[in-house]
């Protein structure tokens, strides 16, 4: 056709006829349009969970993702594990995609925004996975166009993540669309005013770290008291695992965290012992201070 590979004029629509080949798909100009595609600017860890999770799920077809990153070996790695396709650039892939997903690190965001702003489509979603970067900066850079600010989370990695989702008023319409994308990885959640987001960098954000911390020092209490280090170490994670897997299904049928502790706090027993420390301790002030004190600090670097 002439035109293929390269980037039609902002707001323009070739001139194509129905049956015609783009891209290797064909055209038909009598229904709607095309299935969507997606695109990631920047190709880290987190990016590679949602393409295993949006590929394996079936949300999309491998070859209807695209992805840019400026380490070559990278792109190449990613391209032959989950044959997606690999763009030298950013603004090669911006004028390719339906939805284009802002995955770098929020200190190289000004520069990516930069690369893409005069080649993606004016209808594009725009979604940011980028930590305290907020939607005001990206329209800022980018104009009035449909943006979806997310907050993701590491355990995404091995799909059980969770992630809390905000749109701006152009984004609402295609907000389904976008929580698509972070189910395919576990839970997603939609948050209407963007500065709740602070509190979930604070909650889901971080708290796997919590999680990790109470599971060291659980594995380090366990050899004080004479358990050989491995056993230790698969017992804690192991009952980690299983605890959360029990509190999940348990709020399937209306049962909280707080009952079932209750359960399993015998009056006397070695539960309730070890519960008195943690509550002489200020356990419950302890984790409210830390999840202030975090939301305080995402606030500080949104700012």
């Amino acid at each position: 056709m002439g035109w293929e590979g390269k980037t039609p004029d902002k707001g323009r629509t070739p001139d194509i006829k129905s049956g015609a080949k783009v891209s290797g798909v064909v055209v038909n100009n009598h229904k709607e349009k095309e299935v969507d595609t997606i695109g990631f600017v920047g190709s880290g860890n987190m990016a590679e969970a949602l393409i295993k999770g949006i590929t394996a799920a079936g949300v999309y077809k491998p070859e209807n993702v695209f992805i840019s990153d400026i380490r070559a070996e990278r792109l190449k790695f990613l391209a032959e594990k989950y044959n997606v396709v690999p763009l030298e650039n950013n603004a090669g892939l911006a004028a390719k995609v339906d939805i284009l997903v802002l995955s770098v690190k929020p200190q190289n965001m000004t520069e990516a925004l930069e690369s893409i702003k005069l080649a993606f489509k004016p209808e594009t979603l725009i979604i940011s996975i980028a930590a305290g970067v907020k939607v005001t900066k990206i329209a800022d850079a980018l104009g009035d166009v449909a943006i979806v600010r997310v907050m993701p989370n590491t355990p995404a990695l091995i799909s059980e993540g969770a992630s809390a989702l905000f749109a701006n008023d152009k984004a609402k319409p295609m907000l389904e669309k976008a929580k698509s994308i972070f189910s395919a990885v576990g839970e997603a959640v939609v948050v209407d005013d963007e500065g709740l987001i602070d509190a979930v960098t604070a909650v889901s954000g971080s708290g796997p770290a919590y999680y990790f911390l109470l599971m060291e020092e659980m594995i380090k209490a366990a050899g004080q008291s004479g358990l050989p280090d491995d056993v230790a170490k698969t017992l804690v994670l192991q009952t980690a695992k299983g605890a959360a897997l029990l509190a999940v299904e348990a709020d399937n049928r209306g049962e909280s965290p707080a009952q079932l502790r209750q359960k399993v706090t015998s009056p006397g027993g070695t539960t309730e012992a070890a519960l008195k420390v943690f509550a002489e301790g200020g356990f419950g002030p302890l984790i409210a201070e830390a999840i202030k004190k975090a939301c305080e600090r995402s606030q500080q670097l949104s700012a």
